[in-house]
């Protein structure tokens, strides 16, 4: 069978079997990706020899090859490549024909046209990039014709290339202004990249062509500029940004650019230079101001002045209560006393949040802090505030933990039929989460005998229950489409011909386009070298992927989400150390995505993240004569001290998991100060309680690996 008479059958039984192992590409994909990863006569050869001897690849093999030469530059042999191809490469004649027609374009061979590039704009990821190449080659003999090309498929050009091709077209048509805007454009909105620097140059030389003419960029764009340096931590370069416009601007910009100064000193930990300025500078009452009193709020907070933080804070209730920069100030206020413990002054600070700002993001959140501080003491007002939070937040993240809290609550109060409806709900709308994990728990430790208990009020719990209304991702197709079969047959045979990161753009466009995210992505998946990097890939692609009943997706869908690699060493590191494998597969997954060679920015190392210092600690215990970076890369070395070191704290512990991953996570002198907060009626209540999102969100999501481990390798 040929390329050009591939069926779709074929295609979804290639498909299919992907389910099974990742794509793999044969010898002339091999050939080629080595060739363009480093290019050399010799490889070259090897591609032209396979070709010679392989002439029904030969038609795939000189695409490649077309496409490496162009990559080189080498606008005439890419030309020679792909020149033939014309009408010989169905299904993916779109690359042959865009890259013949950018070539010729590079080489000065401004004949392009439509037609050249038709085969482009048929359902291709090269469609908006086909636009660039036919303006730029119409922009030597018909420049305005040119701009109009690219005005009407504007919506479809790639950015910030379309904006820089664009202002060179204006430029070739003697329209400057325009020229020098869309150059203002690319340069004030991109730090880095090939585009800025096409127009920072063009920008230079408009200014001394146009001389009085230029015209200025608005303080708004460079305004932008600055804030876009200071947010790449370029802070000295913001700063002489900022007093530049500042020097030159007035309303509003200037009094932003002023206050911005004092921040760019308070985020490059300049604190008490930056509380200074900002304390003696004179704004004027608009959004500046409240700006300034927001980061006079952040050095008091830093400074660990607490009345001078909550006088700003005040100051910004009083004079600005709808700005976004007061609801910055009253979260970060309210996450400080959050962290020491000080729900008196916390609680009321996330009142304002959620009373002052419903429809903000960190509406939900406050609302859950103060929802929960009444359900862990036992307020008269805990069941109310669970079920508002449940009502108006039913999409956050903090809902299931507020259903199961509502449950536990009434089983408590002697409501078990009730808390069961609770349970029954958070386990059937979000089975992989970690509260419906103890959901499950709480069901099968109540029994069936729970449903004797059974009041008048069970029947509105119900109602209630069965009026929360959570978010629910889109079904997932078990088919796949005609338009997701051509899309995949068209990946392939990119990547059987070395082009793999074309082959993964195909799909990454097919993702957006065609209606089979999903699938799409579990083809990108398969076709990863290593399954940390197809899990990565599963989790950008698929990122409401717990909201997705295990039966409802295919088996490959989650083991490439929860795979589980070096599975015999860790069967036997777990056997050994007497530990659940699939809590350390939990904490193997949260840690490194099973990735061999991750290294933190705390300089923890492999597997299970472990700093040399800590691994001296325990490698002789586990078996492990030397610790260096290089040993701690290894999976079988990292694993036996990493259990070692989760066997250890465990036992420090008490055995108690959830304790023992928040000390993994965060040291275990913070879990004794954590644990001395309250006196805690189970684990769920302490994890709950720690104030570090990233260790608390740590814990329960390890726990929750462990548990989709457990459900998906018994």
């Amino acid at each position: 069978m040929t390329i050009r008479t591939c069926s779709a059958a074929l295609i979804l039984g290639l498909w299919c079997s992907s389910l099974g192992a990742a794509p793999v590409a044969g010898p002339l994909g091999t050939l080629v990706s080595a060739y363009r990863e480093s290019p050399s006569p010799a490889r070259r050869n090897a591609i032209v020899s396979y070709i010679a001897r392989h002439p029904k690849e030969g038609a795939l093999g000189n695409l490649a090859l077309g496409i490496a030469a162009y990559e080189q530059k080498n606008w005439a042999a890419a030309i020679a490549r792909l020149k033939p191809l014309q009408g010989k490469l169905a299904p993916i004649d779109d690359y042959a024909a865009y890259y013949l027609a950018l070539s010729r374009v590079e080489s000065n061979d401004f004949g392009v046209t439509a037609d050249d590039l038709a085969a482009a704009r048929r359902n291709s990821p090269l469609n908006g990039k086909s636009w660039l190449v036919e303006a730029r080659a119409r922009k030597a003999s018909a420049a305005a014709d040119a701009v109009r090309l690219l005005r009407e498929h504007y919506a479809e050009l790639p950015q910030p290339e379309g904006d820089v091709t664009l202002a060179d077209c204006y430029q070739a048509a003697n329209l400057l202004a325009q020229a020098a805007e869309f150059y203002q454009k690319v340069y004030y909105h991109n730090l880095s990249g090939a585009a800025a620097l096409r127009a920072a140059a063009a920008l230079i030389t408009l200014k001394d062509t146009m001389g009085s003419a230029y015209p200025p960029p608005g303080a708004t764009q460079r305004l932008h500029h600055a804030d876009r340096l200071m947010e790449a931590k370029e802070y000295a370069q913001a700063r002489k940004e900022y007093q530049a416009v500042a020097a030159e601007a007035g309303g509003v910009e200037h009094d932003q650019a002023l206050v911005r100064i004092g921040a760019v000193d308070f985020l490059d930990e300049k604190t008490a230079p930056a509380w200074k300025y900002l304390r003696d500078l004179a704004v004027g009452e608009s959004p500046a101001s409240a700006e300034r009193l927001y980061y006079l709020a952040e050095c008091a907070r830093r400074r660990n002045d607490d009345a001078e933080m909550m006088s700003a804070v005040g100051q910004l209730a009083a004079r600005y209560p709808q700005s976004p920069w007061r609801l910055k100030a009253l979260t970060s206020a309210a996450n400080r006393y959050l962290l020491l413990n000080r729900p008196q002054d916390y609680v009321p600070l996330y009142q304002a949040v959620y009373q002052d700002f419903p429809t903000a993001v960190p509406a939900a959140l406050s609302h859950w802090k103060v929802a929960f501080q009444a359900y862990l003491h036992d307020a008269a007002d805990a069941s109310s505030l669970l079920r508002e939070h449940l009502r108006q937040y039913p999409a956050h993240s903090s809902a299931g933990a507020a259903l199961y809290f509502l449950g536990r609550r009434l089983e408590r109060g002697g409501e078990v039929a009730g808390a069961r409806v609770c349970y029954w709900k958070l386990a059937a709308a979000m089975e992989n989460h970690y509260y419906a994990m103890l959901a499950r728990e709480r069901l099968k430790a109540a029994g069936p005998s729970a449903a004797a208990t059974a009041s008048a009020s069970t029947g509105e719990i119900a109602q209630f229950v069965a009026g929360i209304r959570f978010s629910a991702p889109a079904p997932m197709a078990t088919g796949a489409a005609a338009a997701t079969e051509a899309r995949i047959g068209r990946s392939r045979m990119l990547r059987s011909a070395g082009l793999n990161d074309l082959a993964d753009a195909e799909l990454r466009f097919g993702m957006r386009t065609d209606g089979q995210p999903a699938l799409l992505a579990m083809e990108l998946a398969a076709s990863a070298a290593t399954p940390h990097q197809a899990m990565r890939i599963m989790k950008s692609t698929s990122p409401e992927y717990l909201n997705v009943p295990v039966p409802a997706a295919p088996r490959k869908f989650w083991e490439l989400l929860f795979p589980l690699p070096y599975k015999v060493d860790l069967l036997r590191t777990a056997r050994e150390r007497d530990l659940d494998p699939y809590l350390l597969a939990g904490l193997i997954r949260q840690e490194s995505e099973f990735d061999p060679q991750a290294l933190s920015r705390a300089k923890a190392y492999g597997l299970t993240q472990i700093r040399p210092a800590t691994g001296r600690q325990y490698a002789r215990k586990a078996g492990v004569s030397k610790v260096t970076a290089r040993v701690l890369y290894q999976p079988a070395a990292n694993l036996k001290i990493g259990s070692s070191i989760l066997r250890s704290m465990l036992d420090q512990q008490g055995g108690k998991v959830e304790q023992t991953l928040a000390a993994y996570n965060a040291g275990p002198r913070m879990v004794v100060e954590w644990m001395a907060w309250s006196a805690y009626r189970e684990p769920a209540e302490f994890v709950e309680s720690i104030p570090f999102t990233e260790t608390r969100d740590y814990v329960q999501a390890v726990l929750r690996n462990a548990e989709m481990y457990r459900r998906l390798y018994p």
